[in-house]
């Protein structure tokens, strides 16, 4: 028999709510918190994310006299994420193949609130809890951005958006998001080719310039998206390229995204001639700061207090990709990253074991009984 963390988790996935079209979740999930006696609100950040549906921000009252602790997860899950059939084998849950199973981040909802459940029910003390349901967070965190988070009274909070249950994310890095608009002069390929300026090769000599992948161990960079070209017999005039820079240090990533634009200026230095030269169009937006918490602060030693009680191994690391953590410590409240079990996400070979989700649950238990103590 399954207990409650698995059947709640098979039904939020049977939910399509893939980013921007989170309606039915949000409804769902409004529903269900209120159901445990929160006090749920949902804002307009829709408006701004052109989604459906806003962040649900839900203050469920305790019986300690203390600041609450904050729960964060997202309700959006990446594509293909409509239609999924979940196949449950030797204690896995796997999708049917054809889409992603959105165990990111339905896991990481299905086991807060069934602990917070199971919190209530049991009759025992407890701290007020506030959680925060982002949406829109798998394009660019953008329900995170758009939540007004002085509303937010905990000392210190959890995001339950990473792997296994026992790893503990302590810092993340910065990301500028670059956009590079090459222009070139169009003619005809066959007839006049010389009288052209062919954007995609200026575009490619100044990729190939530069520094891309791992750059050192807190920074990394990637070109992953571009566009040009209408013929095979016109010289294209303008190619769209799209990508990323990423490091811990503000410094790095400010030198290596300079470092991009320098090669991006010296390609098109290259094709500038009588009848004209290419030219460039740079953005550059900083998507999220960097944040680093110390092992030693509260909000860390908790959690690690709480896996030693369920007997879980914590493994504190840090990590590459950006989260709604980065968006609330930004804010000033420390945020760590909590592992919910979900692996190989966005992949159509995402699964996650039925002893995770249990663990994850369990966890959350003991993270809100030792912050009790407290």
């Amino acid at each position: 028999m399954q207990d409650e963390v698995v059947n709640y988790f098979l039904e939020l996935i049977s939910i399509d709510s893939e980013s921007g079209d989170e309606r039915a979740i949000i409804d769902r999930l409004k529903a269900d918190l209120k159901a445990l006696g929160a006090k749920v609100e949902e804002d307009d950040a829709y408006i701004l994310t052109g989604g459906n549906a806003g962040n649900l921000y839900a203050q469920i009252p305790g019986n300690l006299n203390k600041k609450p602790i904050l729960f964060c997860a997202h309700s959006d899950t990446v594509k293909p994420g409509k239609g999924i059939k979940p196949i449950i084998k030797d204690g896995i849950i796997y999708s049917d193949g054809t889409t992603i199973l959105g165990s990111d981040d339905k896991s990481g909802i299905a086991e807060l609130i069934t602990a917070i459940k199971e919190i209530i029910e049991s009759g025992e003390k407890h701290p007020p809890i506030e959680v925060l349901i982002t949406v829109s967070e798998e394009v660019g965190l953008l329900g995170a951005k758009h939540f007004d988070k002085s509303r937010l009274e905990s000392a210190w909070g959890y995001a339950l958006d990473t792997h296994q249950v026992e790893e503990l994310v302590i810092g993340a890095p910065a990301q500028n998001s670059i956009q590079i608009t090459f222009l070139g002069k169009e003619s005809h390929a066959g007839v006049e080719p010389e009288k052209g300026i062919n954007a995609i090769r200026v575009a490619a000599e100044a990729i190939t310039a530069m520094p891309l992948g791992r750059i050192d161990h807190e920074t990394t960079s990637n070109i992953g998206l571009i566009n040009g070209g209408v013929a095979t017999n016109i010289v294209p005039n303008k190619v769209e390229v799209k990508g990323e820079a990423r490091s811990h240090n503000h410094s790095k990533l400010e030198q290596l995204t300079s470092d991009i634009r320098h090669c991006v200026e010296q390609a098109v230095q290259h094709f500038q001639y009588d009848f004209g030269g290419a030219s460039f169009d740079w953005k550059v937006n900083l998507e999220y700061e960097a944040f680093h918490i110390q092992e030693s602060e509260p909000v860390v030693q908790i959690a690690i207090d709480a896996m030693h009680r369920i007997g879980l191994t914590p493994k504190i690391t840090i990590g590459g990709g950006g989260s709604d953590a980065n968006i609330i410590n930004a804010s000033g409240l420390p945020m760590i990253i909590c592992g919910t079990g979900m692996n190989k996400v966005h992949t159509l070979n995402e699964e996650i074991e039925i002893e995770q989700l249990q663990k994850g649950k369990e966890f959350l238990k003991a993270l809100i009984r030792r912050y009790a103590e407290l």
